[in-house]
């Protein structure tokens, strides 16, 4: 407790030190944050508000969109102003919060995943019995197994940091606070903690990864049996999941399933499922899948549809 009370704040180098890469970076991740926002509001409004939308996969759709909305703002915001600002600081609990937040909402999401792809599997292979399976009880119970998942898995990243003994240096060479640059500033022995960090959180995204690529192995060899039209829709709306589940666990496995240690990419890498893909997951649900299409023109251009 002495020794980290010595840090009271962090200083972000942040991605870039050249005043013209930063108001490039800044217009660039302005644009792409509002787009997350009004793009991820959007999907849950015509949700809530279409009743041909009213189905277990736009229910878990709609909180997605909840998550990602909220996951960006975590960020991007401090990010925002830090591209603006000469020295760019966060305090000690600020650092713990955005930590303990981002971690949260990244466990939840993968959770809700697995639940997406779990209803993509009933609906497809179990058809007839799908509504009786998965009724709104099951959703919500697995949307609070997803929440419980998140909450675990982020206070047990919380507790291992926020004990650690933290002296001197404090400069983080990124612009956020995570798991592998904090614990190279600890002055300890942080090789059991990062053991941690590798079986809670990149043990958990390539199990998951592993786990979801073979549910979509099954769904795909199920559509045999299917006719075409039935094909064609099953497939569209896999294509999507399957691209986001890419997008999603491909940046996580980079970061986590390794000792610790920092590299140049790292930062590439968050900000890919950090800003980017929260960005891309409303755009991907909603260009390749006509029935939220269609629901959106009702909702929000009706003279069109009328015509």
């Amino acid at each position: 407790m002495e020794h980290r009370r010595n840090v009271t704040e962090f200083v972000l180098l942040g991605l870039t030190q050249d005043p013209h890469g930063k108001i490039a970076l800044f217009v660039m991740f302005l644009l792409i944050y509002t787009v997350t926002v009004l793009g991820n509001l959007l999907i849950m409004v015509t949700v809530l508000a279409s009743p041909s939308l009213d189905s277990p996969m736009y229910f878990f759709l709609a909180y997605l969109s909840l998550m990602d909305a909220v996951y960006s703002t975590v960020f991007s915001p401090k990010l925002l102003i830090d591209l603006l600002s000469d020295r760019k600081t966060i305090s000690f609990p600020a650092c713990m919060g955005q930590l303990f937040v981002e971690h949260l909402f990244g466990g939840a999401e993968v959770f809700l995943l697995v639940a997406m792809a779990l209803d993509r599997y009933v609906a497809i292979c179990k058809p007839l019995h799908y509504l009786t399976i998965m009724n709104r009880r099951v959703c919500i119970l697995l949307l609070v197994v997803a929440w419980v998942g998140g909450f675990v898995h982020s206070v047990v990243q919380l507790v291992f940091v926020s004990g650690l003994p933290f002296c001197g240096p404090n400069i983080i060479d990124h612009f956020i606070c995570d798991m592998y640059p904090l614990l190279e500033l600890a002055c300890t022995d942080t090789y059991f903690i990062g053991l941690t960090v590798v079986a809670n959180g990149g043990a958990i995204c390539m199990v998951v990864f592993i786990f979801l690529f073979i549910s979509y192995g099954f769904i795909l060899n199920s559509l045999k049996t299917h006719g075409q039209e039935g094909r064609k829709k099953a497939l569209s709306t896999c294509s999507s999941h399957v691209t986001v589940v890419v997008l999603f666990f491909v940046p996580c496995i980079f970061m986590y399933v390794r000792p610790v240690s920092n590299f140049p990419a790292d930062k590439l890498m968050t900000v890919t499922y950090t800003i980017i893909t929260p960005m891309l997951n409303p755009l991907i649900y909603t260009l390749r899948n006509s029935e939220m299409k269609n629901a959106m023109k009702k909702l929000w251009c009706p003279k069109l549809t009328m015509e």
